[in-house]
């Protein structure tokens, strides 16, 4: 068992306080409408007065927000660790409590009730097991993160993740059918593990190219050990239509820095060529702004590869699909 008690928090249904707990290192809650929460004792004044503030709010959640309240007052600790999700840079942050209980409406209106923290590390949701990241899917705001707490403290401590049994496509596949809260999320990374699990090297250039050609391209690989350049696609069969992009695949894990993005660039030839740089992991910050600053350059990270598998899965080989299994499913309406 885990020496610290450690929690689990969400920064809204879209992630709306994610730029509020990374750039100002606080962990907050919402329901501005309650004011400074230590004016209430207890779980029941809690209640009392959400009723009053939410009145449209079910019994249901009436109980679960009193009991985020209550833990993020009073029974989060100084020294508490913290696992934050993030939905937007789809990063699993890692913290330590730093402060007791504050109230802050000016930094944050719709936020306003917080604690500060130091973040110790940050992830790849790929960094941990299935389970893991179910755990800390919950519907819950604020929970305790009690059954895998060992395996994100172990990532903290830089130590391997653990081993995944080579059953993980048939427990994966089991799992992802009882799904019921972030099922979209989940569901993207069950296929960005199986592409990292099934395509390395030129067998993710392979994938790519013909995922290229179900997009309406005519694509390439390009002789081995080609300088920074793995695929050529275009529009005509021939290749002599413009525009002509030159593409780099990277399977390995960790970010990509600056100096591959730049290589690739500098085989790319305006205003007829273009750059596409596709990744099974993520970019940091410089290798960001400079593809922003380069009008024929886009960088796709593992993430954005999902969505577009996503989009033109129905129409991949079947050697493809047999390496990423899903079917299509009905889930209840969330819109009102």
């Amino acid at each position: 068992m885990a020496e610290k008690t450690m929690w689990g928090i969400h920064a809204g249904s879209e992630g709306e306080a994610d730029s509020l707990f990374i750039k100002n290192r606080v962990i907050a809650i919402g329901w501005h409408r309650v004011g400074e929460l230590t004016q209430y004792k207890g779980r029941e004044a809690y209640k009392e007065v959400l009723q009053k503030r939410y009145t449209d709010i079910s019994l249901g959640a009436l109980r679960n927000t009193a009991g985020i309240f209550y833990r993020f007052v009073y029974e989060m600790q100084i020294g508490d660790l913290v696992i934050y999700p993030s939905k937007l840079s789809k990063q699993v942050y890692i913290g330590e409590v730093k402060s007791g209980y504050k109230y802050q409406p000016d930094i944050f209106k719709e936020y306003p009730n917080h604690r500060d923290i130091v973040w110790k590390a940050n992830f790849p949701r790929t960094q941990f097991t299935q389970d893991a990241l179910y755990e800390i899917g919950s519907a819950l705001t604020l929970f305790q993160v009690r059954n895998y707490a060992e395996e994100f403290l172990a990532a903290m401590e830089g130590k391997p993740k653990p081993e995944e049994s080579e059953l993980t496509l048939e427990e994966d596949k089991e799992d992802v059918a009882g799904l019921t809260e972030n099922f979209e999320q989940q569901a993207k990374d069950f296929v960005l593990k199986q592409l990292k699990r099934n395509y390395k090297g030129e067998a993710l250039e392979s994938f790519v190219v013909h995922l290229l050609e179900k997009m309406g391209y005519h694509a390439r690989q390009t002789p081995p050990n080609t300088p920074s350049v793995d695929i050529i696609a275009h529009k005509d069969e021939f290749g002599f239509e413009n525009p002509i992009i030159k593409c780099q695949v990277k399977s390995e894990e960790g970010t990509i820095n600056l100096d591959p993005v730049e290589k690739l660039c500098s085989r790319v030839k305006p205003p007829n060529e273009y750059g596409l740089f596709i990744s099974l992991s993520s970019y940091n910050d410089k290798a960001m702004r400079y593809a922003e600053s380069q009008n024929n350059l886009r960088l796709i990270d593992g993430y954005e590869l999902v969505d577009i598998v996503l989009e033109h899965y129905d129409e991949l080989d079947t050697k493809y699909k047999n390496t990423i299994p899903l079917n299509k499913v009905f889930l209840p309406s969330v819109t009102k």
